[in-house]
């Protein structure tokens, strides 16, 4: 494990990328926050200077989007690894705190550390091309948002931090995190989460994946589903409408469906499967089903747009 999974990576040369980001789930209303602090430094080629940016998006349930993004000289990009502190043009980030502003949009949030989560196996770091921690994978974040006149105070709203860094983005990928899940009986499930992320890269000319590790903690117990061999062998179907996936951790097994449509959507709903091995059942038996109605955060992405579907940008 990482020892500060927080550290910026980035040492100043070019063709890196890095993004810092917070998903949260307000339980009052159902609105899902999703704030980023990224930097890009493109080859030399691009004829492109160094940048830094923040990002702020809200969704509400009942329709909705609120979105905002900023861009400035990377200089306005501040790192600090022990303890580690983050800043960009003002907006901080900490290991249990997000402060920031971006035009009418404010964010004022704070956590107690949680369990940090790695996607890529330390055997793979070498040939990746994206590394995937989640510093703190299950909090219950407090504070203030505000944007567009509207100000949401939060008590306890699940959600998760992020980090990821690389050399160049995935052919295409999808992406989910829940830890705003419910029983089947409507009773909340605290304490149990899921990140996953699944992708097809570039290698030698053709396409290889879908590469599909997953992350979890399910009734008091770590879930990793990482390993080389796994991340290559775990099932995976994903589309811009929503994502199904098949992960196993040696005697355990999840099958997750993830209902959207939309590039990026902080209001997705989720299913979740939750198997043991048991001979006498045909391999498997089904231990629990857990539910997360408008309360999972997804993502989409290729290369190429999407065929007559409209692409908006801040």
């Amino acid at each position: 494990m990482l020892r500060q999974p927080n550290a910026l990576q980035w040492d100043g040369a070019e063709g890196h990328y890095e993004v810092y980001y917070l998903t949260l789930t307000d339980p009052s209303t159902g609105i899902g926050i999703w704030i980023r602090y990224t930097m890009v430094a493109p080859r030399r080629a691009a004829a492109e200077s160094p940048s830094a940016a923040l990002w702020f998006l809200a969704m509400d349930p009942g329709g909705g989007v609120f979105g905002r993004k900023a861009s400035y000289p990377v200089q306005e990009l501040r790192a600090r690894a022990d303890p580690f502190t983050l800043q960009i043009d003002g907006a901080t980030l900490t290991d249990g705190a997000m402060d920031g502003s971006l035009e009418d949009a404010s964010w004022n949030l704070r956590w107690s550390p949680g369990r940090s989560y790695e996607h890529v196996h330390p055997a793979l770091r070498v040939i990746a091309s994206t590394i995937l921690v989640l510093p703190h994978a299950d909090v219950e974040i407090d504070g203030i948002v505000s944007f567009a006149g509207r100000t949401l105070a939060l008590d306890a709203a699940r959600g998760g931090q992020a980090h990821l860094w690389g050399s160049k983005h995935a052919s295409s990928w999808a992406w989910v995190h829940c830890n705003d899940f419910r029983t089947l009986d409507g009773e909340p499930a605290t304490g149990e989460f899921v990140d996953g992320v699944s992708v097809f890269v570039p290698r030698l000319g053709r396409e290889i994946g879908p590469n599909t590790p997953v992350v979890g903690r399910i009734n008091g117990q770590d879930f990793r589903s990482t390993s080389p061999l796994r991340v290559l062998r775990n099932h995976s179907t994903f589309a811009l409408t929503g994502w199904r996936f098949e992960a196993v951790d040696g005697k355990r097994k999840l099958i997750g469906e993830v209902d959207a449509y939309c590039y990026n959507t902080e209001t997705a709903s989720m299913r979740l499967e939750v198997f043991e091995r048991a001979r006498q059942v045909g391999g498997w038996a089904h231990r629990q089903t857990l539910v997360a109605d408008g309360r999972a955060h997804f993502e989409y992405a290729q290369r190429t747009p999407v065929p007559e579907l409209e692409l908006l940008t801040t």
